[in-house]
């Protein structure tokens, strides 16, 4: 059983009032029972109100199918009024907090079923073990996994163990200005995801999930024979859950087709996706909801700078796992700039003018020769003949 918010503060307390640490067992318990920096897969807490028809326990067995294994189904009957905090003896939230600290679940989804609201179900989410966010939805069409699979020649198979589903949110009302539509697209994509990770692999894409919201000017009538419809709730805004089974095949129209990734090698065609209808398929109107206050929704959505990777500037790795970097400079002026030289650059230098200081010596011994011989044709003497 994880400890509670309280529990937890109490333990640190005590350990900084100087009272007796926890045991090394229990310490690392606690430390997993913090909040990380990335965290794993949400467990999600199926479990049943204090009534609870046979339809409604068919409802939940198909999710916890869906979203196995990181889903837990309670068996018994729990006395929780999630929306009516004075009603009942186990009433409220608290509840709820407390069975999903117990079973250290984030999602939870409740089922009941009475006569002022028949076939209810809430689905919600919590964080630091309080109730973030919930919505009660009342499902007009259920149609189970074994309807669609009545015939064994058409069956088809069910999902994989750990298979990512792909949502699609099909509608104008999930973009609207109403942000009640939004926050349940929100919470409908945090309770059915899965897994969260960095790279897929097509074939653990299984299965699809597509919500379909419709908006009609009449209310519609409940024509499911295993759902008994709600009086009281209007059908003017009605999401259809559809779940289909996806099978990749070849492409046979992809033979003149070249796909290359960003370095340029040639990749194989992608493949053709067939969708078959497996089931659950559910139909199902909002009654009530309540969404987390902007104060807790900001604190729950905020993110670690630390963890993030810097952005890489003019850098990048080659094929044999260099570093290549570019450099942005000012136009320079070559022939001002001197670079540091090396010893056999100095001594090459040395030679060169010693080389130009012979050269300059033996052109100014030649011009003094021709200037001596000059003089002395025009005087009859030079300065060799007055030295002697």
């Amino acid at each position: 059983m994880a400890p509670t918010s309280e529990q937890a503060k109490a333990a640190k307390a005590k350990v900084l009032a100087g009272g007796k640490a926890p045991k090394a067992k229990v310490a690392r318990y606690l430390k997993t029972t913090e909040s990380q920096l990335n965290e794993t897969q949400k467990s999600t807490l199926l479990l049943k109100g204090i009534k609870c028809s046979q339809e409604m326990s068919d409802f939940l067995r198909e999710l916890r199918s869906i979203q196995a294994p990181n889903v837990k189904l309670l068996s018994k009957k729990n006395p929780i009024f999630v929306f009516d905090e004075h009603y009942g003896s186990g009433s409220g939230s608290m509840s709820i907090e407390f069975l999903t600290t117990k079973n250290d679940c984030a999602l939870f989804g409740l089922a009941s079923h009475n006569k002022k609201r028949p076939n209810n179900f809430i689905i919600g989410r919590t964080f630091n073990h309080q109730v973030l966010d919930m919505v009660e939805l009342g499902i007009v069409r259920f149609k189970s996994m074994k309807d669609h699979n009545y015939n064994q020649e058409s069956a088809v198979p069910k999902k994989r163990i750990g298979s990512k589903p792909m949502l699609l949110f099909v509608g104008d009302l999930w973009t609207s200005t109403d942000s009640t539509y939004s926050k349940l697209q929100n919470l409908l994509i945090d309770f059915y995801r899965g897994d969260v990770v960095d790279k897929l692999v097509l074939s653990g894409l299984d299965h699809v999930i597509v919500f379909n919201i419709s908006q009609t000017e009449s209310q519609q009538q409940n024509t499911n024979p295993n759902v008994n419809g709600d009086k009281n709730c209007d059908y003017s805004v009605i999401i259809h859950q559809r779940t289909y089974y996806c099978k990749l095949k070849k492409n046979p129209n992809a033979s003149g087709e070249r796909v290359v990734n960003e370095e340029g090698d040639p990749l194989p065609p992608p493949p053709v996706p067939h969708l078959s209808p497996c089931g659950p398929d559910i139909d199902f109107v909002i009654r009530r909801e309540q969404y987390a206050a902007k104060d807790l929704w900001d604190e729950s959505i905020k993110t670690s700078k630390t963890g993030k990777k810097k952005k890489r500037k003019n850098k990048k790795t080659n094929l044999f796992g260099e570093t290549m970097g570019k450099l942005h400079m000012k136009k320079q002026n070559f022939d001002s700039i001197s670079g540091k030289k090396s010893k056999a650059l100095k001594r090459a230098d040395k030679i060169e003018k010693l080389k130009a200081d012979e050269t300059t010596e033996m052109e100014f011994d030649r011009e003094n020769e021709e200037f001596q011989t000059e003089f002395k044709h025009n005087f009859g003497f030079n300065d060799k003949d007055k030295e002697s």
